[in-house]
This record gives C-alpha cells, sequence and structure tokens, in this order.
C-alpha cells in the first residue's frame, strides 16, 4: 500500500515562503523568525526564478533585511531540492563571507527534514570543503569571492550576494574591478546562457555599482525596497494561499518590527544623508553631488571656544614640492572637548621645506598643540623625521587607509550630527568650505585630506578608554617617545639653549624655548622666566 503523503513535506516543496521559515528555525535555533510582507514578496519573486519565468533580478533591500539568508541560504537550497543534478555559484565580496553562507546553506541540506524532504539532493561524496559540497545526484554548491578563480567551473544559477564591500564603494577601481569580474569572468560561466538564471541581492552602495552596472547591459527584473517607502505603492504576489496584495503607505517603514521609524532615523543620524540615501533608500547620490554638506557644519565664536579643552589637534597634509601647479601645504588646528570638533585655524600656503619646518614649528607654539599628525608620505616623512630629532615629541606619523574619498566619506557622519564646528568669520573660510563643497570635483583636496587625517585621530582616541589611554601613553614613555610635562621659558639676553639631552630646545617666534619641566628648576636660577 503507497505511502501517503506527508502535508508538511507536500508544503515545503511547493512553497519557498513556507520553506524559508523552517529553514530559519534550522540556522537560528531559538530565534523568533518575524514575518512581513516583503519577504513573502522576495519569495515569490525566488520562485518564478525556479519556475524559469524570471531569468535575470535583482533585489536591492537595506542591510539586515534577511537578503542574504533568503537567497545564498533558503533558495539555494530550495532549488538544488528540486533540481538535484545541477550546480549553483554563489558569489560575495570576500571569501569568509562566502563560506559562512555555504556553511548554513549546507546546514539546512544537511538537516533530517530537509533529507525527508528533497532525498535525491542528499550531500555526498568526499569533496565537501567549506566553500564547495556535492548532491548525490551531482549538482551541488560553490562558494567564492569577486576575486576567485572560477576557471573550469560552470554554473546552472548564479547570485551575487553582496559582491561589492560597503566600505570600498567610494573606490573606483574597486568597483571596476566588480563590474569587470561580473562581465568578462562570471558570466561566461553559465552552462545555458539563454536559460540559466543570474540573481543579484545587494544594497545600493554607489550610482555606479553592480546594480547599475548590470541594468545597462540588459533588461533585468527590479526589486527595490527602501527602509522607508519614498511614495504609496501596491504590490501583488503568489503565496502558497493564492494572491495577495499589500499597500504600502508613503513614509511607512518596511519591516516596522524589526527596525521601526525611531530606529531608521536614529542610523540616518549616526550614518549620514549620504550612507543613509544609499544603503537605506536604496537611492545613492551622485558623488559631485555634496558628499559633505557644508550646511551641516556646525557654528561657533571665539568665545565658545571651550577653555580647558581635551587636546588642541594639528594635522598636515604637505605638499611634495613647492610650484605654482603643485598642491599646497596645508595645516588644519582643531580644538577637541568631548564629541566636538572646533577648528580653530587653517594654514594654507605653497611653501619650500625650510619655511614648511618653521610654520609647523611656529604654528605648533603658537596655538599650543599637544599633537602635531602629519601624513606619512611624500615631504611629511622628512617634517616628522627632522622635527622629531628637533625635540617636537608631539608629532606623530599618520599612515593614510585606503584613498582620499574613502577616508574622507568615513567621516561625514560626525559633520551631518553637527559635532564639527567651524567659527562664524574667518579670512581663510570661504577656501576652505569651497573645497569640501565641491569634494571630489575640487581642483584641490589638501584641506580636505588634512580634515578627514584630523577628525579620524581624534574620534578614535575620543572613543578610546581612559585605561587604554593611560596604558598607551605610559608604554610610549617607557620607550622614550612620550614627553614629559615642557614649559615656555625666554631669557632676553639668550635665545638658543640646548637640552640635558644634547639637542636645542624648540625656539617660537616671541624668542621664548620648551623645556622639560625637570629642567626648569636650573634654568630659572639663572635668571631665565616662565611665560606660560
Amino acid at each position: 500500500m503507497a505511502r501517503a503523503p506527508d502535508p508538511m513535506r507536500e508544503l515545503l516543496r511547493s512553497s519557498f515562503y513556507a520553506f524559508t521559515i523552517r529553514a530559519f528555525q534550522e540556522v537560528y535555533p531559538g530565534t523568533e523568525f518575524k514575518q512581513n510582507w516583503h519577504l513573502e514578496l522576495i519569495a515569490s519573486k525566488l520562485e518564478a526564478v525556479a519556475r524559469g519565468e524570471t531569468r535575470r533580478l535583482i533585489i536591492n533591500v537595506p542591510p539586515r533585511s534577511l537578503k542574504s539568508f533568503l537567497t545564498s541560504v533558503a533558495f539555494v537550497a530550495w532549488w538544488l531540492g528540486h533540481h538535484p543534478h545541477w550546480k549553483a555559484m554563489c558569489v560575495s565580496y570576500g571569501q569568509d563571507l562566502a563560506d559562512t553562507l555555504s556553511a548554513d546553506c549546507r546546514r539546512v541540506m544537511s538537516s533530517r527534514w530537509y533529507r525527508e524532504t528533497f532525498p535525491e539532493a542528499a550531500l555526498v561524496g568526499s569533496k565537501q570543503t567549506v566553500s564547495e559540497f556535492t548532491t548525490a545526484r551531482g549538482g551541488g554548491r560553490l562558494a567564492t569571492s569577486i576575486g576567485g578563480a572560477v576557471t573550469g567551473r560552470g554554473a546552472h544559477l548564479m547570485i551575487f550576494d553582496d559582491p561589492l564591500k560597503p566600505d570600498e564603494a567610494m573606490s573606483d577601481s574597486m568597483r571596476k574591478a566588480v563590474n569587470d569580474a561580473y562581465g568578462r569572468t562570471f558570466v561566461s560561466r553559465l552552462n545555458d546562457k539563454v536559460t540559466n538564471p543570474i540573481l543579484l541581492v545587494m544594497q545600493r552602495l554607489h550610482v555606479d555599482d553592480l546594480t547599475a552596472y548590470v541594468q545597462e547591459l540588459e533588461d533585468w527584473d527590479l526589486l527595490c525596497l527602501p527602509a522607508i517607502a519614498p511614495e504609496d505603492e501596491e504590490f501583488e504576489f503568489q503565496t502558497a494561499t493564492g494572491v495577495r496584495s499589500h499597500l504600502w503607505r508613503e513614509g511607512e517603514a518596511l519591516h516596522p518590527e524589526r527596525e521601526p521609524l525611531q530606529v531608521l532615523q536614529a542610523l540616518r543620524r549616526a550614518q549620514g544623508e549620504y550612507d543613509f540615501a544609499a544603503q537605506y533608500l536604496q537611492a545613492p547620490m551622485p558623488l559631485g553631488g555634496r558628499m559633505i554638506n557644508i550646511e551641516r557644519f556646525g557654528k561657533y565664536d571665539l568665545k565658545d571656544l571651550p577653555e580647558s579643552p581635551d587636546r588642541v589637534v594639528q594635522s598636515w597634509d604637505t605638499a611634495s614640492k613647492p610650484g605654482e601647479l603643485n598642491d599646497f601645504s596645508v595645516c588644519t588646528t582643531w580644538v577637541q572637548k568631548g564629541d566636538y570638533f572646533y577648528l580653530r585655524h587653517v594654514f594654507r600656503e605653497r611653501v619650500d621645506f625650510p619655511t614648511l619646518r618653521q610654520t609647523a614649528v611656529r604654528l605648533q607654539g603658537d596655538f599650543r598643540a599637544n599633537h602635531v599628525l602629519v601624513e606619512d608620505k611624500g615631504s611629511g616623512i622628512q617634517l616628522y623625521q627632522q622635527l622629531r630629532a628637533e625635540g617636537m615629541y608631539e608629532i606623530e606619523a599618520v599612515k593614510p587607509e585606503g584613498d582620499k574619498v574613502i577616508r574622507m566619506h568615513t567621516q561625514t557622519p560626525p559633520i551631518e550630527n553637527g559635532f564639527v564646528l567651524l567659527p562664524r568669520e574667518a579670512p581663510w573660510l570661504g577656501a576652505y568650505l569651497a573645497e569640501l563643497a565641491n569634494f571630489p570635483g575640487s581642483k584641490f583636496d589638501d584641506q580636505v585630506d588634512s580634515t578627514s587625517q584630523a577628525l579620524k585621530w581624534m574620534i578614535e582616541r575620543a572613543r578610546e578608554p581612559a585605561i587604554i589611554t593611560f596604558m598607551r601613553e605610559e608604554a610610549a614613555k617607557a620607550r622614550g617617545e612620550a614627553p614629559q610635562n615642557m614649559v615656555r621659558l625666554k631669557d632676553p639676553n639668550c635665545s638658543t639653549l640646548y637640552l640635558k639631552n644634547g639637542q636645542r630646545a624648540r625656539q617660537f617666534s616671541d624668542g621664548s624655548v620648551e623645556v622639560p619641566e625637570d629642567e626648569v628648576g636650573n634654568l630659572l636660577g639663572r635668571g631665565w622666566i616662565r611665560v606660560d
């Protein structure tokens, strides 16, 4: 007598959404699956791919919307259950992410309930690795990165899941590498280029990201779901119980149970408008279009400067050589108090190296900067080495990370949220604002580089626990790298002074010199007077 069909197994085979809920319980035991209409909509779109009705599908949704679980984990397992002799290739920006998703998919396919639902898709064979596994029918799943080697490998289904890393989206070269890899490497790996489907699932990151690139090549079915509805829109989609419709009202959150509007607004403030528009609203802004919104800078009067700042920081971006056609050497001076950063002064001139060294010494003394940051490249290396040898212990060489667009982009949130303040009036203010407003399309970007370097350094120190700061400074002292408390002294009859270590004391424009505190007593007895 034939065995009666199991209703649950039949539901899991026929309804991808039902399968998704069960797979979620397998991968995230004890975590509630919070159902929402947009998850059913995505599931219906993926079912259309499985039926062969959709060859090219783009899904643009905000971060943490279950996009990777739905596509790279649950859908691949469900698709292989129906097509155990076919091969899926899943591509992400890095191998670590690709392997994590692969492990989750294998966990689903190794479960008892899955093997009972799809017996022909059982995993067998000796070739079962983190990045690749095969079914009893010869199909399987390969996980690779966007830069991975896939020569000789084929696929009946290709999924690009977060192919571009958010931190690298501002880099022209990284975006081009991803776009080129899609066209030159991966598309040719489809076994049947007429019928085999490609899925692209990602949050928008840039106007020239892979979503934009592939739509210029051919027609795609695009499902774009921002975190907040930009206008009223009605969706119809197939479910296990029939056709369902949902009216999404303008201003409503996509998934209010997980991320209500107040949470999204907090994220908007934390990320800044540029990132939020791309990643959450799926509406990236063009790069000449106000990466830095200068209207969001705070304003201060000189009387508002904190009397006891946490630190005074100077940030140097030095030119490689002087000349009318070369870049400027720029020093921005900052006063930090808590989470607020006051731009106190901007020096911006084309100067030769001797003048650059003299200017750095003068500005440090004029503003009593206790941290002087110099970009560790070009003439900045020489400036650091010479001033360090001359006894400027406040100086620190800073190695730039990433290109200048990425470096500035990561510092826009404190500007967006009003933590960076500019004076209401200053002779250098107009040129400073003009450069930042036009970046990255501005002719010069020295003030931008100096600003991003300073903000990154100060923000990292502001977040550093006090005990870590103390231990770091004590370790530097033990290595002889940190200064003692320094005191300014002056002798009308003597302007040159050599310290106990044999180095000449740093001299300022008013004739005073700076000496370690433990040498002050002896000098006072010889007629020197304190000036600070």
